[in-house]
């Protein structure tokens, strides 16, 4: 059987085909109605991945998802948004609450099974136990998807760790946005450059003075520092 995919939405005519349309492509599929249920469902068993609708009948998608971020043990949980909201400023706050992708409704289903594979592709690669990364005060081992910064660790999200270790990898060699999208998104998943720098912020926020490691070359892309 494939990953354990957890559900969170209202809609039931919705919830069936998502969870129909993920059990085909040979996912376990659970599924909540409400903010509550999700969260009584992470605790019973951690899922791989987290689908996640913005409007729920009691906590909002947007409170829910800062909920799982702000806990350790869930911070790095791959969360693609499923939503009707599809202005940019939406999607923005998406972002910027931790999400890794965001999916518009009406969505196609097999797009859908492409960003699912694509984001768990990309959070359970089997990493080199030799490539741990320093640089200063930041320490990334990709094996063990884990940062720390001064010895304390750090959680990020999968896309935020995705991003740091493109950049890491390459210290000193400029990278445009689109060349981070390709990198971190794939070429088969349409996202906008904003996305990349929504991403870095939080990413330089949650890294404290370390984040000044990450340089932005401006009208180009980001750097690490040498």
């Amino acid at each position: 059987m494939g990953v354990r995919i957890l559900v969170v939405d209202d809609e039931p005519d919705l919830v069936e085909l998502v969870r129909l349309t993920l059990t085909q492509a040979g996912h376990q599929v659970e599924t909540a109605a409400s903010g509550r249920q999700a969260l009584e469902a992470l605790r019973r068993h951690r899922p791989d991945l987290l689908i996640l609708d913005l409007m729920l009948p009691d906590l909002s998608g947007t409170e829910l998802c800062r909920r799982i971020r702000a806990d350790r043990d869930f911070a790095g949980l791959p969360v693609i948004m499923l939503t009707a909201k599809a202005d940019e400023v939406d999607r923005v706050v998406g972002f910027e609450i931790g999400a890794d992708d965001y999916v518009t409704k009406p969505f196609s289903p097999r797009e859908l099974v492409l960003r699912v594979g694509a984001l768990l592709r990309r959070t359970q690669a089997p990493g080199d136990p030799q490539a741990v990364l320093e640089h200063g005060p930041l320490r990334l081992d990709p094996a063990r998807h884990r940062c720390w910064v001064d010895g304390a660790e750090i959680a990020l999200t999968a896309k935020e760790f995705d991003l740091l270790h493109g950049l890491m990898s390459r210290p000193g060699r400029v990278l445009s946005r689109e060349a981070l999208l390709e990198q971190v998104w794939g070429s088969d998943i349409t996202v906008t450059v904003r996305t990349i720098d929504t991403h870095l912020k939080r990413l330089r926020e949650k890294l404290g003075a370390a984040g000044d490691l990450i340089e932005t070359v401006r009208g180009v892309g980001y750097r690490f520092a040498e």
